[in-house]
């Protein structure tokens, strides 16, 4: 099968020349590797101009909108693979990546999506703790990560995470990634709503920690600067979250999932209890994260109903141009 490797880049050269090394060096080569630029980023389409020379298949796709949404959907316009595998440019895939990844497509038809583990590097500080449960989603719309310390068998999971994850052409078609997710440059949870959407239309999707990328998480630059709170951010992240569990789970999930986000909630998406537990700690600062959650799940509500409303609209036209032919 042949692989399209789709990187989003942004204001990163040193970080980027990183992951296309790597990529250099696949044991399975990667028919296409497409790297998506801004246009506004002279730098690294400098350094793009240097890099022409390498033996990898390299493309470039032009993007004007801000964030990795308008990135990766101005990507998957350009891509001939037969699978898409997508990395983040901070990261750098290891050798036997896409020949692991390929492997379990060309095993099941039934897969329409890989994701493995990233191996998160802070410094010569290694993250090397490990977990069983990895990329589900609870029932009452918890959703659990930890694509980083996966560890075990491939199993299936609910979802994958954006530095690591590749999907069958076949299997997303037409599917683009939600362009109503909030944020001018990571937009958090952009993967979450992409990877349900397949999973409902009734696709296996398979977390393999052996499909394994080391990920040097670089700096961002949009409002969002990973461990610094601030509260566009806060509100961008909870928003896109919410508006992605509401769009999949059932109409009685949906109401258990708001009344438990708005008295429990996580250590990111705080509710109620999750305030009390971090008042003492954070004090203040706990209350502000408790008030950018409830607008995030207030905005994330209301953006997914205006969308509801808007396709009733339109399936209101069609029947009435039905009616009047």
């Amino acid at each position: 099968m042949r692989n399209t490797v789709l990187i989003p880049t942004y204001r990163r050269q040193k970080d980027l020349l990183r992951c296309l090394e790597a990529l250099q060096v696949q044991t399975k080569p990667a028919f296409q590797v497409l790297v998506v630029v801004r246009d506004i980023d002279a730098e690294t389409w400098q350094f793009l101009e240097s890099f022409k020379e390498s033996k990898l298949p390299l493309q470039t796709v032009k993007v004007t909108v801000p964030g990795v949404v308008a990135a990766l959907n101005a990507g998957l316009e350009a891509v001939e693979g037969d699978i898409v595998s997508i990395t983040d440019d901070d990261a750098a895939p290891r050798p036997d990546w896409l020949e692991r990844l390929s492997a379990h497509f060309i095993s099941d038809s039934h897969i329409g999506a890989v994701g493995g583990r990233d191996w998160v590097h802070h410094g010569s500080k290694l993250e090397d703790e490990s977990r069983q449960l990895v990329g589900r989603l609870q029932w009452f719309g918890r959703v659990i990560g930890n694509h980083h310390l996966g560890v075990g068998e491939p199993r299936e999971v609910d979802v994958l995470k954006g530095v690591n994850m590749s999907f069958r052409t076949q299997a997303i078609e037409q599917l683009r990634f939600d362009e109503r997710m909030r944020g001018t440059g990571a937009q958090v949870h952009f993967e979450m709503a992409f990877t349900l959407t397949l999973k409902r239309a009734g696709w296996k999707i398979i977390y393999d920690p052996n499909v394994a990328v080391d990920h040097y998480p670089a700096q961002r630059f949009d409002e969002d600067q990973r461990n610094n709170f601030n509260k566009i951010a806060f509100i961008n992240l909870v928003h896109n979250e919410t508006l992605a569990l509401l769009e999949h789970l059932s109409p009685i999930r949906r109401i258990i999932f708001l009344v438990w986000a708005v008295l429990i909630g996580t250590r990111d998406c705080l509710g109620f209890l999750q305030w009390l537990r971090f008042l003492p700690s954070e004090g203040r600062f706990a209350g502000q994260k408790l008030l950018a959650s409830v607008h995030g799940r207030t905005q994330g509500w209301q953006t997914w109903q205006q969308h509801r409303i808007y396709l009733k609209k339109i399936a209101t036209n069609y029947l009435h141009r039905g009616d009047a032919q």
